[in-house]
């Protein structure tokens, strides 16, 4: 059979086989007509049978499983028609080809096939095993093999490294897991919870970590303060109450042959049904001393499989779901792995790898699943990162260049002008301040739009630096629009651009700026829309509602994004349209690590504002252990009696079985009846209503209450100047980047400040965060520890959907990897841009799956 027609057979029986669903390949049946008519041409298939197949499948999404099901068998039935060898069952002799062959050649087949499959066929058609290509001869080499797969779409959720799949990659890659011998239904659908649907979902499935067996240390050899793992046989397990039966602890001995450990568990006696003596565990924890005997506390545990005892070699720990057991699925990846790993076709240019130092993609998949040795990991985990970062990369600058290509209204301004509004203003700039503007001011007048991001701390004077810029469009006769997260924040921004632009000194009206936000009276917002329409409003500020779809501009020119993180990809670009390539100032409080900066923010310009304003007194902060609580509770009463304000902060609304940690909701009724029943208390958390919160918070801002008891939402909210304490309950539980912003909504004032920090245990006392905030005000030390300790998610909040999930590999703390890869992807950039050279073709299709859907980064 011509393997055109071999090849359409493949696709719908594997489409039989999941219920015509629509799901033989990635994007639908109708995308393979992207490579098949040309096969069949090729082939020398009849013009009328090759109209049939594509009148057929370009129509096959908009019928119902049933009618897809008749209409496959009518298609098929056609082609057997014109072609009686297509009409043959397949596989009908090959069973007994197979039965004639003698056992040494049976062998040898056994090798050269994928895992073992299990595949259902049309029909009662017999099983065939997918080949690494579409049709390959058994005598051809791998590399022509691979020459001859079809042009395929990648398969879902395996976008991490996505340089390995394009139009050469093996069209059984994008096979369902049922193929597999031993994946059923009911284990494809807890696969799936982990994200598996195809084979090639498994390639790009990492271990989470991996147990070093080659590199066993012995319990004898163990010493105080190791952090190990230790391999070793249930000996006892004994289950003993303390504190007067109120507690209980769990105590498990091992040993391996050379000397016995204990490991203890507290308060967990469902454990006791969990160790079987015999069994072989492994354990992964801090050796510490009792009594002058070594023993772990509360180690990570779980069985081992006694055969790994003697494979002295590194194992890969998969993260599991219900019914899925390592064993099972590490055998499952081996298979998988070991076959079709060295099939995948490398995207990448040899050119950058042998440039860059890396490894074959084919190599880095086999070795990040299966590693011969450490180094061997360190090369397969670069290589997998580096694509991440250079695929980033690549969009990043097509971006920039993209929004550098179209041109944009210039707003210049003299020096006179500049030096006349600086005087007006209540206070003199930093700095860092003036640095800034003048980037602004540049970027106005460069005849390109600005698409500029300016970072800074809580109260480092972002918004003056807006505002002049705001300022200098709209003495351009333009419009400007701003944008902030919540309708306090929009609201305090209102406020400080009246007082900045239109107070003493002013050039600007106060009914030439106006605030629009959810709780706007319908009037006032008709009469704003009317405004912004002819021009007469020069600057709106607000919420989501500045980009309804009856808010239109007359002439909008200038548009900044306050805490741009918050908003949507699709919320910043709905704000852009309404206006004609306008300038884009995004601000945001969380200062971002270098390292994040270039790798992820590379399509803007950056300014940083590292200077705080003169007068401000840093913030003093103390770690205090649960039990001190009073004197945080004590210190709060005397700012009070001193006419000041306080906030208390929990990371939960109500207490939680599963969660150890205090709530805002249970607090606060101790703290207004028992602990401050002669002082007023507000209540604050993220169930309430907008309109509830901004009454909230405004009444603590007039000081109608004296103590605002809180969740996180008061993280980015209203500047209360008055406001002296923050304490911070269940600290530890909170990533350093929050406790920042947490800590910025004091110190607003000149009044001395302090942040209180209490974690939820007593241990956590010395946690690396905690003693981080109470060493240092510098956001940016802040950020880059935090970078280490918690991953990009900090700081990337809505932008993580571009792409920080997909970073599975690459670490955004590796400075070095991500400048290399920076480094290649220029160069490549700037030679082929559009990736359009022929040795490029395979490398854009990549880049292409890569960046589908990331959308706008700014």
């Amino acid at each position: 059979m011509q393997p055109s027609l071999e090849k359409l057979r493949k696709f719908f029986r594997l489409e039989h086989e999941n219920k015509y669903q629509n799901t033989a390949i990635i994007g639908g049946l109708a995308k393979m007509l992207d490579y098949w008519e040309g096969e069949a041409r090729a082939d020398g298939i009849t013009e009328e049978v090759i109209q049939a197949v594509v009148s057929r499948l370009r129509s096959y999404e908009k019928i119902s499983p049933d009618g897809r099901a008749e209409s496959l068998k009518g298609l098929w039935k056609r082609i057997g028609d014109t072609y009686p060898e297509a009409g043959q069952k397949p596989k009908q002799a090959q069973p007994q080809q197979t039965q004639q062959q003698p056992r040494p050649q049976q062998q040898q087949q056994r090798q050269q096939t994928p895992p073992p499959v299990q595949e259902e066929k049309p029909e009662g058609q017999q099983s065939q095993q997918p080949r690494p290509a579409p049709q390959p001869q058994q005598s051809q080499p791998q590399q022509q093999q691979r020459q001859q797969a079809p042009r395929q779409n990648p398969p879902p959720r395996s976008e991490a490294v996505v340089g390995a799949k394009h139009s050469q990659t093996p069209a059984a890659l994008s096979a369902a897991l049922t193929v597999l011998q031993g994946v059923g239904p009911r284990n494809a659908e807890s696969l799936e919870k982990l994200g598996l649907q195809t084979l090639g979902d498994m390639l790009y499935y990492f271990p989470r970590r991996y147990e070093d067996y080659s590199q066993l240390k012995p319990i004898q050899s163990l010493m105080y303060n190791d952090v190990v793992t230790v391999l070793g046989t249930v000996q006892s397990v004994h289950t003993r109450p303390i504190r007067g039966g109120k507690s209980s602890v769990i105590e498990v001995i091992i040993g391996d042959g050379t000397g016995s450990l204990r490991i203890s568990y507290f308060n967990q006696p469902w454990l006791s049904n969990r160790f079987k003596e015999g069994d072989a565990i492994s354990v992964s924890g801090k050796i510490d001393q009792y009594l002058g005997r070594l023993v772990m506390n509360s180690p990570d545990w779980e069985p081992v499989e006694v055969e790994n005892l003697h494979t002295n070699r590194i194992v890969p720990i998969y993260s599991l779901t219900e019914r899925i057991t390592q064993k099972w699925l590490r055998g499952q990846m081996n298979s998988v792995i070991t076959y079709w790993a060295p099939a995948v076709v490398d995207a990448l240019p040899e050119t950058i790898r042998r440039a860059a130092q890396l490894v074959s993609l084919g190599e880095a998949l086999t070795q990040v699943h299966f590693p011969d040795s450490q180094a061997r990991l360190k090369l397969a985990r670069e290589r997998l990162g580096f694509d991440e970062i250079f695929y980033l990369q690549m969009g990043v600058m097509r971006q920039k260049r993209d929004w550098k290509s179209v041109d944009g209204r210039r707003f210049p301004v003299s020096d006179e002008w500049l030096v006349a509004r600086l005087g007006t203003l209540p206070f003199t700039l930093t700095s860092a301040q003036l640095t800034s503007l003048d980037d602004i001011r540049k970027d106005l007048d460069s005849g390109k739009p600005m698409n500029r991001l300016v970072q800074g701390d809580v109260g480092s004077g972002k918004t003056v630096v807006a505002a002049l810029g705001a300022n200098i469009v709209i003495s351009g006769g333009a419009q400007a629009a701003i944008m902030a997260p919540t309708s306090i924040l929009a609201e305090q921004h209102y406020r400080n651009f009246i007082n900045l632009l239109a107070g003493d000194g002013g050039t600007m009206s106060q009914s030439e700026i106006r605030l629009l936000v959810g709780n706007t009276t319908e009037s006032e917002k008709e009469a704003i829309r009317q405004g912004l329409q002819d021009g007469s409003i020069k600057i709106v500020i607000g919420t989501h509602a500045v980009i309804e779809p009856d808010v239109l501009f007359k002439d909008l020119q200038f548009v900044v994004i306050d805490e741009q993180h918050r908003f949507g990809v699709e919320q910043r670009a709905e704000l852009r349209s309404k206006g004609t390539n306008p300038h884009l100032l995004v601000m945001t409080a969380t200062p971002i690590p270098r390292s994040l900066a270039l790798t992820v923010f590379g399509d803007l310009d950056i300014s940083v504002i590292d200077v705080m304003p003169e007068g401000r007194q840093p913030i003093t902060t103390f770690v205090l252990r649960p039990q001190e609580r009073e004197r945080a509770y004590t210190l709060i009463r005397g700012q009070v009696k001193n006419g000041n304000q306080a906030f208390i902060v929990y990371p939960l609304i109500d207490e939680s079985e599963k969660i150890d940690a205090r709530a805002a909701v249970d607090d606060f009724e101790t703290l207004s009846k028992q602990v401050y029943p002669d002082l007023k208390l507000g209540l604050l958390h993220g169930r309430m209503k907008p309109a509830e919160k901004d009454e909230v918070m405004l009444k603590f801002r007039d000081k109608e209450f004296d103590i605002l008891v809180s969740t996180t939402v008061i993280e980015v909210g209203v500047d209360v100047p008055n406001s002296t304490v923050m304490l911070i309950e269940g600290a530890d539980r909170f990533g350093l980047a929050q406790l920042h912003q947490l800590r910025g909504r004091v110190g607003r004032g000149s009044v001395q400040s302090t942040c209180l920090l209490i974690p939820t245990r007593e241990d956590a006392t010395e946690n690396e965060r905690l003693q981080a905030m109470a060493t240092t005000n510098s956001g940016f030390e802040l950020a880059d520890l935090d970078l280490k300790l918690r991953g990009p998610g900090e700081f990337l909040g809505t932008r993580q959907a571009g792409y920080a999930t997909t970073l599975k590999m690459a670490s955004i703390t590796d400075v070095k990897l991500i400048e290399k890869a920076r480094e290649q992807a220029q160069a490549l950039f700037e030679r082929d841009p559009e990736l359009s050279q022929p040795e490029h073709a395979l490398l854009a299709e990549a880049f292409e799956r890569f960046w589908t859907g990331k959308g706008d980064v700014s």
